[in-house]
């Protein structure tokens, strides 16, 4: 049986979150947002800080609670079930890319802030190619003659980086993958340009980076790039896979709550078996994909193989369950399911956003078959996976 564990201190979690979000992040609260340029509420967003979310998974010494990543995914899926937005996802994975390849001094200067809620963090990880794999950054990086960098090229999909105070970009530096701590507050204001997603409820931008100059002290040089790098993308694989499996949640009790109050032909439509066992189905592989990321959860901190298959595992179930999901309940809602005023359709487009961030389903089990068989002159021979279209 796949190991799972639940601590109490991830019950704790998950229990607080679900109360603070169902008073902070209903239908209403979350379609006055969707209005707002920066796509969130900074007041909650300080709140949070001060609830601890923001440093669950940082040292103690820099103002976190020191507990293993595995335990995000208790604050992840609430906020998935309650198409919460905020800049948590990006901001957690710049603290695990400084945690991992920061030096001291960078550290000390941004961890406790991003912690406790006084700067947001963002990464600028994809390219325009839409690769997944974030290990081979195609923007270069070179040393300039004034000791510092300059950088060429671009990145797609910065989430957040609108709010950001600090982004790490990955760069390409003599053949090998580099990491870049740029203030937001020192980039030029035309590097930035708003892009549109499916999930109007998540603010992302364009960065062209052709030009700029970062300092020498802007390097993150206190560990392996490429291993925090790898780290990071399988971090937002398992968030995005909790989101996810929150999400198939949320829709669901929305989807039930229709059925059992919409009546056609003197009966409740939930009373039919054409519309009762398609929900018995979503409820079967939600409890699938729930049990495959609280796994992967419990075990992404062990067997470095072992988490890698957990957490691919995860995403891919996870995808697959809360496309389902929200589809259906778009059909299930009739007529008004396909009006911008359903509330199905945020749950599809939340759905949609999270199949392709961090690899869809199909890219995450390419990559499972040799994992699994221990193959590893398949697994070098697989295509690069990227973002359709991209």
């Amino acid at each position: 049986m796949a190991e799972i564990e639940f601590g109490e201190e991830q019950a704790m979690l998950q229990s607080s979150a679900s109360d603070f979000l169902n008073k902070h992040s209903s239908y209403e609260k979350v379609r006055e947002r969707l209005a707002t340029e920066s796509g969130h509420d900074a007041a909650l967003w300080r709140e949070l800080g001060a609830l601890g979310w923001l440093g669950v998974a940082l040292p103690e010494q820099h103002g976190g609670a020191g507990l293993p990543v595995g335990a995000l995914v208790a604050l992840a899926e609430p906020m998935g079930r309650y198409l919460f937005a905020s800049p948590f996802l990006a901001t957690t994975l710049a603290g695990q890319l400084l945690l991992r390849a920061g030096n001291d001094a960078q550290q000390a200067a941004w961890l406790p802030k991003l912690a406790s809620g006084e700067a947001v963090g963002t990464v600028a990880l994809t390219e325009p190619t839409g690769s997944w794999e974030l290990g081979a950054p195609e923007l270069r990086a070179e040393k300039n003659g004034e000791g510092g960098y300059t950088l060429t090229g671009s990145k797609l999909l910065v989430l957040d980086a609108g709010v950001a105070d600090i982004v790490i970009v990955s760069a390409c530096l003599g053949g090998q993958p580099a990491l870049f701590a740029a203030e937001r507050a020192a980039l030029p204001a035309t590097v930035l340009r708003r892009e549109q997603l499916i999930d109007e409820a998540r603010r992302a931008y364009r960065l062209d980076l052709d030009g700029l100059t970062l300092t020498a002290g802007a390097r993150l040089d206190g560990g392996d790039a490429a291993a925090a790098l790898e780290h990071v993308s399988h971090v937002g694989a398992l968030l995005v896979a909790a989101e996810m499996v929150g999400g198939t949640e949320g829709v669901m009790g929305l989807t039930l709550d229709y059925l059992q109050t919409r009546e056609q032909f003197g009966r409740l439509i939930g009373s039919y078996q054409a519309l009762k066992h398609p929900m018995v189905d979503i409820l079967i592989a939600h409890e699938q994909a729930r049990s495959l990321l609280h796994h992967a959860a419990t075990v992404f901190e062990g067997d470095a193989v072992q988490a890698e298959v957990a957490v691919r595992m995860a995403k891919a179930a996870a995808g697959d369950s809360f496309t389902e999901a929200s589809d259906r309940a778009i059909q299930f809602h009739g007529g008004i399911g396909f009006t911008y005023e359903c509330h199905a359709q945020l749950y599809f487009r939340r759905a949609q956003w999270g199949q392709y961030s961090f690899g869809d389903a199909g890219h995450h089990r390419r990559r499972l078959e040799p994992l699994l068989l221990g193959d590893a002159a398949a697994l070098d021979a697989l295509p690069v996976g990227g973002i359709p279209g991209g």
